[in-house]
């Protein structure tokens, strides 16, 4: 069965943008392989799961294809399964502004904007 290093494959896969990031990742303890902690030497087969957490986001993998050299972006994402669920959907928060050319805000306009930017409204 064919394997290579975790941080090789991460590398090559395009989940980290250089091979000493994913082998400080995994130095780091950011890395897991098959819920067991990963050094950067661990090996990796078809199969595997793999979570790591780069760029404040952790990414849960499932390892389809080892490769050793570096892919391009299509044939990377054909070595791997993303399983990392979708992120919260952010709230969209109204913005307080004014139309162009209205000149200055009153006194009463001005009370208004500071409790809608305080959170009072």
């Amino acid at each position: 069965m064919e394997s290579t290093r975790i941080d090789r494959w991460l590398w090559a896969v395009r989940l980290t943008k250089t091979r000493p990031d994913a082998a400080a990742a995994c130095r780091g303890g950011h890395v897991r392989v098959n819920d067991q902690p990963a050094k950067p030497a661990t090996p990796v087969t078809p199969g595997d799961q793999v979570r790591a957490r780069i760029n404040h986001t952790t990414r849960t993998v499932e390892v389809v294809r080892v490769i050793q050299k570096r892919v391009g972006p299509a044939a990377a994402a054909a070595c791997f399964i993303d399983h990392t669920p979708p992120p919260p959907p952010t709230p969209v928060l109204p913005v307080a502004r004014r139309e162009r050319g209205a000149g200055r805000p009153t006194k009463r306009e001005r009370r208004v904007l500071d409790a809608f930017r305080s959170g009072r409204l």
